[in-house]
């Protein structure tokens, strides 16, 4: 019987669900299982390790886990979790202990790049960011095809001031383009002008393509904030490539593409991300650490 070749669970916990997958040597899911998240302390960590439990086999070499809010890159302490309460949670120890099994955990975005960028092969050298957009926005850096921390937590893009008299930003400070250029301000935005509550993004850009003004209109006010975030990040990082992605990364990829050509210094070297929905987990599994040989051969 031929064996199943080595691979590696990986994990990717959303706003509202929780992906988990085994993930093969060559980027392929192998099996998967979707889920509604468990947001309490308890609650996350017991459906964490019964997914882990469901899914690996004897040829699992480790576990990534890609979460949201800000992961300390170096000693993958959780700083905060938004509406996880796992903050302070040692949940590498946590996972290895109980599931006896290597553990990586990094914030979401930086799964998805790594995701993203081993679909670039070669091209994945020098400095890629991505920008994720969903309910917040996220970001993450990868240099020459591996995860860039920074000083720890670099990649925080969504707290990038592009209005210094917006809204309130849960980060303290005002006009963050997380607080313009979201999938909730984009709600926000949509009940503004009176259509109805839960208008998709591609809703919009469909309407915009017909002509529809107010559409075009939402869709200029959503994306302008974002092209003036991406325009700092190229100022002060130079990146090869800014990829978009996260739920309505498309979307927004597609309205910034609509807007007025921009008259600065700065072009945008953008590209819409590729794989989706399962990048998130994909990336966690090629994140995943390998066992120690000695584990291998026991």
């Amino acid at each position: 019987m031929r064996e199943e070749p080595e691979n590696r669970i990986g994990i990717d916990v959303g706003g509202t669900r929780i992906r988990a997958a085994r993930i093969g040597a060559g980027s392929q899911i192998l099996s998967r299982l979707v889920e509604p998240v468990q947001p309490d302390r308890d609650g996350f960590c017991a459906q964490l390790l019964r997914l882990i439990d469901t899914l690996r086999n004897p040829r699992s070499q480790g576990v990534g886990i890609g979460i949201p809010g800000r992961v300390e890159g170096g000693t993958q302490r959780i700083l905060s979790a938004g509406y996880l309460d796992i903050a302070g949670l040692d949940l590498p120890r946590l996972v290895a202990e109980r599931a006896g099994l290597p553990v990586r955990v990094e914030n979401d975005a930086t799964m998805a790049l790594i995701a993203e960028a081993a679909l670039l092969g070669q091209d994945a050298s020098g400095l890629i960011l991505m920008v994720t957009i969903g309910t917040g926005i996220g970001g993450a850096a990868v240099l020459d095809g591996k995860p860039w921390h920074g000083g720890g937590i670099a990649g925080q893009f969504g707290h990038i001031t592009v209005a210094a008299d917006g809204p309130m930003c849960k980060c303290g400070r005002r006009g963050c383009v997380e607080t313009l250029s979201s999938g909730t301000a984009l709600g926000r935005l949509v009940t503004g002008e009176d259509l109805p509550a839960g208008t998709l993004a591609a809703e919009l850009l469909a309407r915009a393509e017909a002509g529809d003004p107010v559409a075009s209109a939402i869709l200029a006010d959503w994306a302008e904030p974002m092209r003036r975030a991406l325009e700092t990040l190229v100022a002060v990082a130079d990146p090869k490539l800014i990829v978009i992605g996260g739920g309505l990364g498309a979307e927004m990829a597609a309205a910034l593409a609509r807007l007025p050509a921009g008259q600065g210094w700065f072009g945008l070297p953008i590209a819409a991300a590729r794989l989706g929905d399962d990048a998130g987990v994909i990336g966690a599994g090629l994140a995943a650490p390998a066992r120690e040989d000695r584990a291998r051969t026991a």
